[in-house]
């Protein structure tokens, strides 16, 4: 199975997602880190990712020619100028159009408010995936 875990900043969602899957799926899963910058994509690769890809460009690139079975990230990665404005138009389109399950961790930033979802923690969002992703492997 090969799940690409996309952010942007520092990437600390995405280290904690990639840091929790190696604990559970040991190298049962192909990690591919999507950083919006250098310091995202290194953080990723950092915690466990057996690749990584950095910057628009390469984002959109991988979104458009690779085939994984899932993609995780922060909900601003499906807004144009999500996430403090690293996330493009482009990009976000690109992961719209992507084949695969769509894993959206729904923070409460930004102004955005997704009812019912509050009082959730971040630890619980990524245990309902995990919980998933071993139904589907």
């Amino acid at each position: 199975m090969k799940i690409a875990v996309i952010d942007a900043q520092g990437a600390g969602i995405g280290q904690t997602v990639i840091k929790r899957f190696r604990k559970e799926f040991k190298n049962k899963i192909y990690i591919i880190a999507l950083g919006t910058n250098i310091t995202a994509t290194q953080n990723m690769l950092k915690a466990g990712a057996n690749e990584g890809f950095c910057g628009e460009n390469e984002i959109i690139d991988f979104c458009i020619r690779q085939n994984v079975d899932a993609i995780i990230g922060p909900i601003g990665i499906l807004i144009s100028g999500g996430i403090n404005g690293e996330i493009t138009s482009a990009v976000s389109n690109s992961i719209i159009k992507m084949n695969c399950k769509k894993y959206i961790i729904p923070l409460q930033k930004h102004g955005l408010y997704i009812p019912y979802t509050a009082n959730l923690q971040i630890k619980d969002m990524i245990e309902d995936i995990v919980t998933d992703i071993k139904q589907n492997i």
